[in-house]
Formats: C-alpha cells, sequence, structure tokens
C-alpha cells in the first residue's frame, strides 16, 4: 500500500491514478491520518452466451468426476 499526504499526491497525482490501475492500493493522509483512498473502477463485465466457449476445453481427465481419494471418507 502506497501512502502520500496530500501535497505530495496533488504533485504526483497522474502517477498515483496509474498505480491504482495497475491494482495497487493508494491512500492519500492529511495530518498522517488516511482520508482517501484510490480505487479503480470495477469494468463492466459482459454476459456470457451459452455456447461461446465451445472448443476451448481440449482435455478432460477420464477420472475428471472422481472423487478424490482424501475425500472419500466425506461422502
Amino acid at each position: 500500500m502506497a501512502k502520500f499526504n496530500i501535497a505530495e499526491a496533488k504533485a504526483r497525482f497522474s502517477e498515483l491514478v496509474q498505480k491504482t490501475m495497475l491494482g495497487e492500493e493508494v491512500v492519500i493522509a492529511k495530518d498522517n491520518k488516511p482520508v482517501v483512498k484510490l480505487v479503480p473502477v470495477e469494468r463492466l463485465r459482459l454476459r456470457r452466451k451459452p455456447g461461446s466457449g465451445k472448443g476451448q476445453i481440449l482435455y478432460v481427465a477420464p477420472d475428471f468426476d472422481a472423487t478424490p481419494a482424501d475425500f472419500r471418507d466425506y461422502t
């Protein structure tokens, strides 16, 4: 987490926006107390359509549906 005071954040605002877009948490403080956190806006997710992933699964293990040995006591 990167922490900046207000004056420093003002001078480096573009850099802080870039850091936020790359996933870093940026906090702006006043009198050394956190007052603002910059977070990225969630991108709009498109709805998936049935069949849109056709041909993307190249291999399914023959025992895909089998219960792993470590979990047999729980079934």
